[in-house]
């Protein structure tokens, strides 16, 4: 997990341009389900307000004001924040020691072989690790549920797949910021704001490692999450 500073993060977007990168599995290609069933303005009104559920609020990275709370709606938590790239978990070309200075070859949650998950390939996101702030556990939020990450108009499927510090929020897997289009570079990827994420209670894809399905849970999730008042 590498939390990232906005200085950096500018200073290297026009390094990370000019790189080209290895494919990686992207959800919408047409091996896989496509994602775009559900609007994302729909799941942004829906979320709008915010019943806050946390008992205090997080940072986006350290030294940051701790001004983001976790908030709650009918079969949901959601939060607004930034994303860090977690590049944790099974290494490969993309996430390792030698990419991700703050790498670390766990994840909190195993694939169904026993293995750790994939940040350059698996679609997840990050929860802050059980505190007095706020206890993902108590809120039916576990490895493997499903959320939906969104940004710039773009819905993501994924699935909670790792914990970060106690205090701080907001970061997903380097396929999940790929499949949105948000730079996803360990050292220097990322964005400085304007991701939602929303985690549906008391789901859970197994195996954990389907992206496949987790977009077909995920989806009928969100319709379900639309429909609820």
């Amino acid at each position: 997990m590498l939390v990232q500073s906005l200085t950096l993060a500018a200073a290297g977007t026009a390094l990370f341009a000019s790189t080209t990168l290895p494919a990686i599995a992207h959800p919408n290609d047409p091996s896989a389900p496509r994602e775009g069933g559900v609007r994302a303005a729909d799941l942004l009104a829906k979320v709008r307000g915010c019943v806050q559920v946390s008992h205090g609020r997080y940072r986006s990275k350290r030294g940051a004001p701790a001004d983001i709370p976790v908030c709650g709606a009918h079969g949901a938590v959601f939060w607004k924040a930034d994303m860090d790239i977690d590049c944790d978990g099974r290494p490969g070309l993309l996430c390792n020691r030698q990419t991700d200075p703050f790498f670390s070859p766990a994840t909190a949650f195993r694939q169904s072989d026993g293995r750790y998950l994939s940040a350059e390939t698996l679609p997840y996101m990050v929860v802050p690790g059980a505190s007095s702030i706020w206890d993902h556990r108590a809120h039916g939020v576990n490895g493997g549920a499903v959320a939906a990450v969104i940004f710039q108009g773009r819905v993501q499927y994924a699935v909670v797949g790792d914990t970060g510090p106690k205090d701080i929020i907001g970061e997903a897997s380097y396929a999940t910021a790929k499949a949105l289009g948000i730079p996803p570079d360990p050292r220097i990827g990322g964005a400085g704001s304007g991701v939602t994420y929303i985690v549906f209670k008391n789901s859970r894809v197994s195996p954990i490692e389907s992206h496949r399905a987790a977009v077909v849970q995920g989806e009928a999730l969100a319709r379900k999450f639309l429909r609820e008042n």
